[in-house]
């Protein structure tokens, strides 16, 4: 049960929020939450988001960054182009007929910035293929092409790892989640439990190996990055997403959770202030269309909704 001051502070929000409070939270009847989350494309965050979209079906000009946008003028990563606005997007709930021929308008436009790739194709990133894979699969693009990328690129430790390309044979935290992330969307949404099983598995093993954080060689934290938890998170891992992620896994593959999470939810508990709100660990440098969510180590409503969606599902599983 949530308390009634907390439930109200987190009712209390864009309907791109709200809806997942209800539905994750509340329990509340699928038609309250499903008319909740209607309203992501027509008010608030969401619709703000769809207003800024160019003519050509992109944001900002640009696949991965802005149009014009240079790494050697030292500024920070813009988070305004298309593939973080899908993914925010898509994360909030919008429906995909909202976008209309968004889809269509990409494949005919948008290309990587890296070899000027074909947008659904992807490119050499583990992070930004996983982002692309679930987004096509949102708006019903050709992406079943990085199902096999996947495949191909998972390294012999189980994860996977963006620098790849550069030679790196070691997985990292980061490049796992995100992979992970996108090939569960594949099975929720295409039901193929089949094709993305052992891959899945091994890359939910080697987290869970090291309890979601402790390297194998040492048993020390890998980065105390993990243990701040922001939103939105970008690309950076941290202990929360992935004990979202694999929670969210057992229920889509009907599993008992894992014992071996067991330490690092501990750790998520923690950070519970007095008011029974969790912080915003961190908050990226970088341009934004507009911010969603509190400062760095002020009370986060997202933050909150997804460590109390974390232990709903560990201290009540189905």
């Amino acid at each position: 049960m949530i308390e009634a001051e907390l439930r109200e502070w987190l009712l209390d929000s864009d309907p791109a929020l709200r809806w997942q409070v209800e539905r994750d939270l509340l329990g509340a009847p699928e038609e309250v939450w499903r008319a909740t989350r209607a309203r992501v494309a027509t008010e608030g965050f969401g619709a703000r988001l769809l207003a800024e979209q160019d003519a050509d079906g992109q944001w900002a000009g640009g696949a991965f960054f802005p149009a014009g946008w240079d790494w050697a003028s030292g500024e920070p990563q813009p988070w305004t182009a298309t593939t973080w606005v899908l993914k925010d997007l898509r994360e909030w709930g919008v429906d995909a007929a909202a976008l209309g021929d968004t889809a269509q308008r990409l494949d005919a436009v948008a290309r990587w910035e890296y070899d000027d790739l074909p947008y659904w194709g992807g490119e050499v990133d583990c992070c930004i293929n996983s982002w692309t894979l679930s987004n096509g699969l949102w708006l019903g693009a050709d992406v079943d092409g990085l199902v096999d990328w996947f495949l191909q690129h998972q390294l012999d430790d189980g994860g996977w790892n963006c620098e790849w390309v550069e030679g790196s044979r070691v997985s990292s935290f980061h490049s796992t989640l995100n992979v992970l992330v996108g090939l569960l969307d594949h099975r929720i949404v295409t039901g193929d439990e089949d094709r993305t099983r052992e891959a899945r598995r091994r890359g939910e093993e080697y987290l869970l190996r090291r309890g979601l954080y402790r390297r194998l060689s040492t048993g020390e934290p890998f980065s105390e990055s993990a243990f701040s938890f922001a939103h939105p998170r970008r690309a950076r891992y941290s202990i929360l997403a992935a004990a979202d992620h694999l929670l969210a896994g057992s229920i889509a593959d009907g599993t008992a959770p894992d014992p071996r999470m067991g330490e690092a939810i501990e750790r998520i508990r923690s950070q519970r202030g007095a008011d029974g709100r969790w912080r915003q660990g961190h908050r990226f440098a970088g341009a934004v269309w507009f911010h969603v969510d509190a400062p760095a180590g002020e009370p986060s409503k997202w933050v909150t909704l997804q460590a109390l969606r974390v232990f709903r599902r560990w201290d009540s599983p189905a």
